[in-house]
């Protein structure tokens, strides 16, 4: 029994590059957002899709909803694919942790460092494939959307592929990107990485 899971990443906000936004704040899509939650919805139309997915934060319910409103399902939030809680540094602009050492410690350790106040990046990773894992082990009759964040996308395919999470940053997941995997009760496979509009 395999599932194909399509994880999206929400498409772009106003601060998306600019502050660590994190589960803080209330930003919905920008203009360039909804374009590419669109382009993901048309993509994924053909897909069979039969259940959307998302994290509870705005920007990745307004993405769900699109996609699911093309798929014709209503989007289930779920808690597992929420945003990695950055503490202490939620909503800080990011080139003002430039310097800061822990900063640098978690961008190049993501196995071992902790967000201050927040979350591990091994406890979000864990949190995410349980909930894929059993999404997989489930008869669905099409394929499965989960709109979630990028460091959550990265951190799955990182744990899927076998590789440490302090590789994670070595790969891109782009705003309303699309990853694909087939997961089931023998583990996971990446079909596709960071599928975009051109």
């Amino acid at each position: 029994m395999t599932t194909i899971i399509h994880l999206v990443r929400h498409g772009a906000h106003a601060d998306a590059g600019r502050v660590l936004t994190g589960r803080g704040g209330d930003d919905g899509l920008a203009s360039i957002g909804r374009a590419q939650a669109a382009w993901a919805a048309e993509r994924l139309g053909s897909q069979k899709v039969v259940h959307v997915e998302s994290s509870p934060q705005r920007r990745t319910r307004e993405t769900a909803g699109v996609i699911a409103a093309v798929c014709g399902t209503e989007p289930e939030i779920v808690e597992a694919l929420d945003e990695l809680d950055f503490g202490d540094w939620t909503g800080r602009v990011i080139a003002d942790l430039d310097g800061d050492p822990d900063w640098t410690r978690w961008n190049s350790a993501r196995s071992q460092a902790q967000t201050p106040g927040g979350e591990r990046m091994t406890d979000a990773v864990s949190r995410a494939v349980a909930h894929l894992n059993a999404l997989g082990r489930q008869s669905w009759s099409g394929s499965v959307v989960c709109v979630s964040h990028a460091d959550i996308i990265r951190g799955v395919v990182a744990h899927y592929l076998g590789l440490s999470l302090d590789r994670m940053l070595f790969f891109d997941v782009d705003p309303g990107s699309i990853t694909s995997l087939v997961v089931g009760e023998w583990g996971g496979r990446l079909l596709s990485l960071n599928v975009q509009a051109a």
